[in-house]
């Protein structure tokens, strides 16, 4: 991958890295910042997602900490069930991340299209999940933000886990980090507590019992709605509330990662317990892990995304985000976003100056 080490100029005209070096195909989906696009190289033909953020609507969000953090985390990190980033570079304008391309679309979109999925499929899934979750909290990286819409798929039908904006190495005091996506968010982040990695399999409970019962366990229409359901109720799914086709495993499997108390948890000590749980009893890891497996659901060929909701334009306040972006301090909250392990050394008025 290249180290971690960015040149803090990143918008040094001798770097070889910007968006004319790409072939911007379509949109394929809209974020927080700006839109996700698929693009190719121009020069390898290579395939690529390209994230393109606003710097003035990060800055006018507040999330400059959370972009930044991001492309720090996704420097240190390589793995077969997460989305990789390969480059990220910016311009006086926009930020750029250079990832993975994952055709099969995001797992939200195929919930809202087949409603429900099969046990066999939803226990594939959730492994992949698993491995994706294994693999961040070896390297003690809490994701905090599981969810349908951040779980991707390849065009042969694995999950990789993406979007590591509020994802954070773990420490002990961090009661005050309470990012997250309500539904899916543990309740000790919701009640402003310290919390581990037993936050992200809360997450994967929630997404369990919403494949098995097609509906999200807590629900609310705001943030405190869900909280108060939450604190008013440990949910639990009955053995006499089981779909049929499922098994009594997978429910005890999903009843064991909603635990409100994090002690009381599944994952709490780690990824090996989740592993194996009973529901997992006969999987075949190793084929997994090796990609040697032919995946229970595999997604339509061409375009897997919502291309209304990818092509919709920006309704905010246009102002307010050229005004952020004029302020003579606003590009240095970017230095250091560039990143390219392929580069090689440039000079630079008699200094060598590197992009690794």
């Amino acid at each position: 991958m290249g180290n971690c080490n960015s040149r803090s100029d990143a918008l040094d005209p001798t770097v070889a890295q910007n968006r004319t070096n790409y072939i911007f195909e379509y949109p394929i989906g809209k974020g927080g910042f700006g839109k996700v696009w698929k693009v190719v190289s121009k020069r390898t033909k290579v395939t690529y997602a390209m994230k393109e953020m606003h710097k003035g609507r990060v800055i006018t969000k507040r999330s400059v900490h959370s972009v930044m953090n991001e492309r720090k985390l996704l420097c240190r990190l390589h793995s077969t069930f997460i989305v990789n980033m390969h480059f990220a570079f910016q311009d006086r304008d926009n930020l750029y991340l250079v990832m993975d391309l994952m055709p099969g679309g995001d797992l939200r979109y195929h919930i809202s299209r087949k409603k429900r999925f099969s046990e066999e499929q939803a226990r594939f899934f959730i492994a992949c999940i698993l491995c994706g979750l294994e693999y961040l909290h070896k390297d003690n990286i809490i994701h905090r933000d599981l969810k349908p819409e951040n779980l991707v798929l390849d065009s042969r039908g694995y999950v990789h886990i993406t979007d590591f904006g509020i994802a954070r190495e773990w420490r002990a005091d961090n009661a005050q980090e309470t990012s997250g996506t309500p539904g899916y968010m543990a309740p000790e982040v919701m009640c402003r507590q310290n919390h581990t990695i037993a936050t992200d399999y809360f997450a994967v409970g929630v997404i369990a019992y919403e494949f098995m019962m097609g509906r999200r366990p807590y629900v609310g229409r705001n943030r405190k709605e869900i909280r108060d359901a939450i604190l008013a109720k440990q949910v639990q799914v009955k053995a006499t509330d089981v779909p049929e086709g499922w098994s009594q495993e997978a429910a005890d499997f999903a009843n064991r990662l909603l635990q409100r108390k994090p002690s009381n948890r599944l994952g709490t000590s780690g990824p090996a317990e989740v592993l194996s749980h009973p529901w997992f009893s006969s999987f075949p890891w190793s084929s997994l892990k090796a990609k040697s497996m032919s995946p229970p659901y595999v997604p339509d060929i061409g375009e897997n995304f919502d291309a209304r909701v990818a092509g919709q334009d920006w309704k905010d306040d246009a102002e307010a985000i050229a005004t952020a972006l004029k302020e003579a301090a606003s590009q240095a909250l970017f230095d250091g976003y560039f990143y390219d392990p392929t580069a090689q050394p440039v000079v630079s008025e008699g200094n060598v100056v590197t992009g690794k």
